[in-house]
């Protein structure tokens, strides 16, 4: 778990993401916030009453997942790609790209619309590390992904079956659930339970993110 305390804030979640943030980086995620509201009002990407909160609710609460990454530690494999899987406006994936340029990442999107919408940020915002597949996850050829993410894609047991193309010994998993992480780790059986573990979300005091060990 974080040490860090509960954000409770759009003033805090500001403040934390700008902490992780180049210069760069922190113009591109306010042009990714003015970019995600201004397509809201045309298609469904965040619920209407989430958007007076979008720093706190959805940029930092996917920014949180870099602190579980292990990108920095010696042991952790990245030589394949982060892969996120249903990525919907680009979260977490495009909030990964942006804070992380030198890092590929690959945004799984079955929905047209929503695809047109991600490959729009990523011409806009000059995102070189970041590309999307739309497709749904099953006909995309596999590869080895050295991070695989999720934050509402499916129910875990149907998501590890479905990503276990791309995965291999050193894939670490990074799964936001909210408030659903430890209920639905405990549903799996006991060898699968036993691969993961859940870390308490800086966004939602009841919430919860899953993550491989």
């Amino acid at each position: 778990m974080s040490d860090r305390r509960l954000l409770t804030s759009e003033t805090e979640a500001r403040s934390y993401v700008e902490s992780l943030a180049s210069q760069e980086a922190w113009e591109g995620l306010n042009r990714y916030a003015s970019l995600l509201l201004e397509e809201n009002q045309r298609q469904n990407l965040i619920s209407k009453p989430s958007e007076a909160s979008l720093w706190l609710r959805h940029i930092a609460d996917s920014a949180q997942l870099l602190e579980h990454a292990g990108l920095n530690a010696p042991s952790q494999n990245t030589d394949g790609p982060w892969l996120d899987l249903g990525s919907g406006p680009g979260l977490p994936g495009l909030i990964i790209s942006i804070l992380s340029p030198e890092l590929p990442v690959v945004l799984v999107e079955s929905r047209a619309r929503r695809v047109e919408f991600l490959e729009r940020c990523i011409s806009e915002m000059g995102l070189n590390n970041c590309t999307v597949r739309g497709d749904r996850l099953e006909r995309i050829d596999p590869f080895h992904a050295g991070i695989i993410s999720a934050r509402a894609f499916a129910p875990l047991e149907k998501l590890l079956s479905l990503s276990a193309p791309f995965s291999t010994k050193h894939t670490r998993y990074l799964l936001p659930k909210g408030r659903s992480a430890a209920h639905e780790l405990k549903r799996v059986k006991a060898p699968i339970r036993k691969m993961f573990h859940v870390k308490h979300s800086l966004t939602d005091a009841d919430a919860g993110i899953i993550v491989s060990k």
